[in-house]
C-alpha cells in the first residue's frame, strides 16, 4: 500500500510540476505578448507624433518657397531659402527615424499648411508693408514649431536617438526665431 501511495504522490508532484511548468510558460508568453503589445502601441504612437512633425516640416518648407516668391530683398531671401532647405533637412531626418521603427512616413503637407500658405498670399496683398507681413507670419509659424517639438521632446517614451534629432530641430527653429528681428530691421 505504501508503494500505491508513493506512485499516487509521485504522479500528483508530477502533475503539479508539470501543470507549474505550463502556467508559467503560460504566463510568460501572456507577458511577453502584453510586453509586444505595448511595445508596438508604443512604436505606432511615436510614429504618428513623428508623422505630424513631419506634415508640418512639409507645410514650413513649402511656406518659405512662397515667401521666397513674395519679397524683393535678398537677405529675405536668402533667409528663407535656408529656412526651406532646413525644414527639408528636418523632413528627412524625421522619415528615416519613421522608417527605422518600421512604420511609413506620410508624403505630403496638410490641408491647415495649404490654407496658412494662402492667408500669407491674402495677407501680403492687401497689406502695405508686406515684408514685415510675411516675417511675422514666419515668427508665428515657428512658434507654433517650437511648441510643438517642445511637447513631443518633454514626453519620456521617446528613444534617445529621436530625441536627439528633434532637439537639434528645435534648435535651429530657435535659432531662426532669433534672427527675425534683425531681418525686420533691414525691411524697415
Amino acid at each position: 500500500m505504501k508503494d500505491v501511495n508513493i506512485v499516487a504522490y509521485s504522479l500528483t508532484l508530477s502533475y503539479t510540476i508539470y501543470a507549474d511548468v505550463k502556467q508559467y510558460t503560460s504566463l510568460k508568453n501572456l507577458l511577453k505578448f502584453k510586453m509586444t503589445n505595448d511595445i508596438m502601441m508604443n512604436i505606432e504612437r511615436i510614429s504618428n507624433k513623428l508623422n505630424e512633425l513631419l506634415i508640418k516640416n512639409y507645410d514650413a518648407e513649402k511656406g518659405y518657397k512662397k515667401a521666397i516668391e513674395n519679397v524683393d530683398n535678398t537677405r529675405l531671401t536668402t533667409f528663407f531659402t535656408e529656412c526651406s532647405e532646413d525644414r527639408s533637412k528636418f523632413a528627412s531626418q524625421i522619415k528615416t527615424q519613421i522608417l527605422n521603427l518600421g512604420e511609413t512616413p506620410k508624403e505630403s503637407g496638410s490641408f491647415t499648411g495649404t490654407m496658412h500658405r494662402n492667408w500669407m498670399d491674402f495677407k501680403t496683398i492687401f497689406t502695405s508693408n508686406d515684408q514685415k507681413a510675411i516675417l511675422d507670419e514666419v515668427v508665428r509659424g515657428e512658434k507654433e514649431s517650437l511648441e510643438d517639438y517642445n511637447d513631443f521632446i518633454s514626453e519620456t517614451e521617446i528613444p534617445e536617438n529621436i530625441k536627439t534629432v528633434l532637439i537639434s530641430h528645435r534648435n535651429t527653429i530657435k535659432n531662426t526665431i532669433m534672427k527675425v528681428p534683425q531681418l525686420e530691421e533691414a525691411v524697415a
